[in-house]
């Protein structure tokens, strides 16, 4: 009979190992993070560009937070020790629901922030054969990195002073300079056709849709993790009750 009775004990905590499992991944992840975070601050030091300290601060703690209540929850898996999930669960319900209301909140004015921001900051810079050497220098790289030339009509933006980052040396993507189509312009030469402006733009939108899509996901992920936890305590709890009937000889079959 106690040989049966270990193999239903044994069923009864089958999430036992995908939550072991889960845990372990998203303590993964979060290490990841936190090293990440850490490479960044440490270059942001060393160049001397100032980033507020609250949102450093904040990264820090949100993910040695996640990683500190991963390492609890696998320990409370593995010694079935209530408290462990009692906090682990607290823990995870306050984080996901912090992350998808601020997420869900936050999402138009930190779009009209970082997206539109970008975008204004960029049109302030217009007409561009009179912006400033700083400015020229953000262009020069955006130009290189994003393959176009401009911002609004292309090479035209730049007058007779086009840049060799609008040189371009891909099929394709290139249009000619003939006769007078730029005054004082080098004849036949060859520059990206696309202006900058709307694919900066469009990656910028990407990214804050990526970003802003991880930080939902993350915290649809914590509620999965929260309710495993809640059910694998429940399924411990009856082990451990059905344990102790067990030892006390007063088992009945079908009780559990």
């Amino acid at each position: 009979m106690q040989r049966s009775a270990v193999v239903v004990v044994a069923d009864k905590t089958s999430l036992k190992r995908p939550f072991i499992f889960a845990n372990s991944v998203h303590m993964a992840l979060c290490f990841f993070m936190l090293t990440m975070t850490v490479a960044w601050h440490r270059d942001l030091l060393q160049t001397g560009k100032l980033v507020p300290s609250v949102s450093v601060v904040l990264m820090y703690i949100i993910e040695i937070g996640c990683l500190l209540l991963s390492v609890l929850g696998i320990f409370g898996a593995c010694t079935g020790k209530r408290w462990c999930f009692i906090l682990y669960a607290t823990g995870m319900a306050a984080a996901s629901q912090t992350i998808i209301v601020r997420t869900a909140l936050s999402y138009q004015d930190a779009y009209e922030k970082s997206v539109v921001r970008e975008e204004s900051k960029l049109l302030s810079m217009m007409p561009l054969s009179g912006t400033s050497k700083a400015n020229r220098t953000l262009l020069y790289s955006i130009q290189e990195e994003f393959e176009c030339c401009g911002l609004i009509e292309g090479y035209k933006d730049w007058g007779s002073s086009i840049p060799p980052s609008c040189n371009c040396h891909y099929p394709g993507k290139c249009i000619r300079l003939r006769g007078s189509a730029t005054l004082g312009a080098p004849k036949n030469q060859y520059v990206y056709q696309e202006p900058c402006l709307p694919i900066y733009v469009s990656e910028l939108k990407l990214a804050f849709t990526l970003a802003m899509g991880i930080q939902f996901g993350s915290g649809v992920f914590w509620v999965v993790l929260l309710v495993m936890s809640i059910k694998l305590m429940g399924q411990i709890k009856k082990k451990q009750e059905f344990m102790a009937l067990l030892q006390s000889n007063r088992y009945v079959p079908g009780a559990f």
